[in-house]
């Protein structure tokens, strides 16, 4: 029985000093881009990088808004034991219904992982049109 319950919280333990962040390499990555709506540049619109984890919650490592040409830049790093697997998701009211949101994700290949905490280099998302449809797109709508 003893054994059951140190094993039970070594696994915890682990699980949290892991999504803390504390344990791992110390690993970086950038994007940046244009976001239009309707050829015109997006102000203000929210870009979010996060690590993928496949099992628990995904990791936020930055947020960062458009500015006024609908430019963004966001970088961060983050502790993985293994290569983290990140992706930008992007959060606008571009054609959308009064009071929703569209979100849009983009994942980064693994190329533009660095370790350390510097990027080295940047994914470029280019000019986004968010207008158009996209595959894993989602609308939420709060009333």
């Amino acid at each position: 029985m003893f054994l059951k319950i140190f094993i039970f919280i070594l696994l915890i333990s682990i699980h949290v000093v892991h999504g803390a962040g504390i344990l791992g390499r110390l690993q970086s990555v950038g994007a940046r881009g244009t976001l239009l709506c309707d050829n015109k540049p997006q102000l203000n619109v929210e870009v979010e990088l996060y690590d993928v984890d496949r099992f628990d919650i995904d990791d936020l490592i930055a947020k960062k808004k458009s500015n006024s040409r609908g430019y963004f830049e966001i970088s961060g790093s983050h502790r993985e034991f293994t290569t983290i697997d990140p992706k930008i998701v992007i959060y606008h009211n571009c054609n959308t219904r009064p009071g929703c949101l569209k979100k849009i994700s983009m994942i980064i290949p693994d190329r533009f992982v660095a370790h350390g905490d510097k990027v080295e280099k940047w994914f470029d998302a280019g000019v986004f049109e968010l207008s158009g449809k996209y595959p894993d797109e989602t609308e939420k709508c709060v009333h």
